[in-house]
């Protein structure tokens, strides 16, 4: 079985330590070789799906790809609690007001 094989069905059963570790050391962002630039969208996928929105707000100060995927993540986020916050949308460009948004914490009442 390839490690694709082995990530997918990591990530099938739900099994993130797995699939996340698989996927990232074939991951590269912003590369011309596209199966590494794919793992690595793939990857911040994995992050999200993994609720472990604190990385990617880590990764979101120099990863456009990173900062992308946690914006998508707070705005569905913001929608399952029935509202759209302008805050969530525009705050994500600074991965300390993305990290104050998941701790639940409002960055413009600080």
């Amino acid at each position: 079985m390839e490690w694709f094989e082995h990530a997918s069905a990591a990530e099938t059963a739900g099994d993130w330590d797995i699939a996340i570790d698989l996927v990232s050391a074939r991951a590269e962002c912003c590369s011309t070789d596209y199966n590494a630039h794919g793992n690595h969208l793939w990857h911040m996928d994995l992050l999200v799906r993994a609720q472990r929105l604190d990385e990617l707000a880590e990764r979101a100060g120099s990863d456009v790809h990173a900062r992308r995927r946690l914006n998508r993540a707070l705005r569905a986020q913001e929608r399952r609690r029935g509202r759209l916050s302008v805050v969530a949308v525009l705050s994500v460009s600074c991965p300390r007001h993305a990290a104050m948004l998941l701790s639940g914490t409002n960055p413009m009442d600080t």
